[in-house]
């Protein structure tokens, strides 16, 4: 299923309107699939994927809020790219479980780039930022 969905958001990189329509639906099906071999090529490769590629991916991660996905975007936070980082930080949002949010906050660099973006941040990103840290001191 992993090669699968790498096949898919590879093709889905020049079609934006199809994405938010059907792609990320599609991505969100595939996801709930995923073996745990899936999940283990995915993590080794999600990195060296293309920033675009990641983008999409980190919007459509929280099909089943699971650890996989959230070591996985928790990966992809380390990023230079305010737009991931943002993406992330929604998706993250979604995370509610005790260990979910302990494993966001044994990450203090997440909190301290967030609380470094919310000055300058527009009305949406700053709603985003302020619900991703209610959400996980809450």
């Amino acid at each position: 299923m992993y090669k699968e969905l790498d096949v898919f958001i590879t093709g889905c990189q020049n079609t934006v309107d199809y994405w938010y329509d059907d792609g990320c639906t599609i991505v969100y099906d595939m996801l709930t699939k995923f073996s745990q071999k899936d999940w283990e090529d995915l993590s080794s490769h999600v990195l060296m994927k293309p920033l675009e590629w990641q983008r999409k991916l980190a919007y459509c991660m929280d099909s089943s809020c699971n650890e996989h996905e959230l070591n996985i975007l928790l990966s992809l936070l380390d990023t230079d790219d305010e737009e991931l980082f943002v993406i992330c930080v929604d998706t993250l949002r979604s995370y509610t479980t005790l260990e979910g949010k302990q494993m966001i906050r044994d990450n203090p660099a997440v909190l301290v780039r967030v609380n470094e973006l919310l000055p300058r941040a527009g009305v949406a990103t700053r709603g985003v930022l302020e619900d991703f840290l209610l959400k996980i001191h809450g």
